[in-house]
């Protein structure tokens, strides 16, 4: 009696992944347009790999002159250290409290009017797109030199940094609680401050802590124009050839900033 074989088992064939398409010519002319503005950039930039070779032997001899570490005036680096991280944290308190309110007139589904949303948005784009060095000079000439005009240059920043995602936090909310409490009668001011805010408040927390690493680190540079902080101590030790202590002051800057990073992540893992 002849035994039949059993049929071998049939494998799907699945289709072959797709392959890149032949671009039309106006993609092709695009992308060769973009070559071009890439090639004219680099040429603009003076990018040349000759100059940088040639340029590492002076940053070896910075380097030499910059050890042993001058510590003769870590107390005054101290205090210019702790101004600086005053001038970041108050700055970006009032910062963020200015941010919410003007957040919530640049949500659209939250703002009392049209005209109001569009100036608040208008408002938040000028604050993110105007350089915080700009604001510090505008601060200096206002306020005069010192810690004040730097604290408001990372006020101004901090709205439009932090006014722009709070404003996407909170039109990304979940719609079922303000939908129900819509429908209890709540007005926009209660639906606004008891569904919207709460269900945001991670991300606020979330972008307050980004702003204040982002606000220490810039308040180093608005140093260099008279607002403040450790910047100054910075130039004057670079402008006098004084490597050493340019040297302490960086690596002095170098432990507050990583300082700050972790606290705040130290902050965001405990409050989420």
């Amino acid at each position: 009696m002849s035994t039949v074989a059993p049929a071998a088992p049939t494998v799907p064939r699945h289709p072959a992944p797709p392959r890149f398409e032949r671009p039309g010519p106006g993609a092709f002319a695009a992308a060769v347009a973009a070559l071009a503005v890439l090639a004219a950039a680099i040429d603009g930039v003076g990018l040349s790999l000759t100059h940088l070779v040639e340029g590492i032997p002076s940053i070896g001899r910075i380097l030499e002159r910059m050890w042993p570490l001058d510590l003769s005036r870590l107390p005054f680096i101290g205090q210019a250290l702790l101004e600086t991280f005053q001038m970041a944290l108050v700055g970006t308190v009032l910062g963020v409290a200015l941010s919410v309110p003007l957040a919530i007139a640049a949500t659209r589904s939250h703002s009392p009017h049209p005209l109001v949303y569009l100036a608040a948005r208008g408002l938040i784009s000028v604050f993110r797109t105007v350089p915080d060095l700009v604001w510090a000079l505008l601060f200096v000439v206002a306020v005069g030199l010192g810690p004040f005009a730097g604290t408001l240059a990372i006020m101004v920043d901090a709205v439009g940094f932090c006014g722009r995602f709070f404003a996407e936090a909170m039109e990304e909310a979940d719609k079922g609680p303000q939908e129900a409490l819509r429908a209890l009668g709540a007005g926009r001011l209660g639906i606004v401050f008891c569904a919207v805010v709460p269900a945001s408040l991670p991300s606020f927390v979330n972008t307050a802590l980004f702003n204040l690493e982002k606000a220490t680190r810039s308040s180093v540079v608005l140093g260099l124009v008279g607002a403040g902080g450790i910047g100054i101590e910075l130039k004057v030790a670079m402008d006098l050839f004084s490597y050493d202590l340019a040297a302490t002051i960086i690596l002095a800057v170098f432990l507050l900033v990583v300082l700050v990073e972790q606290g705040s992540a130290l902050i965001r893992r405990r409050l989420m």
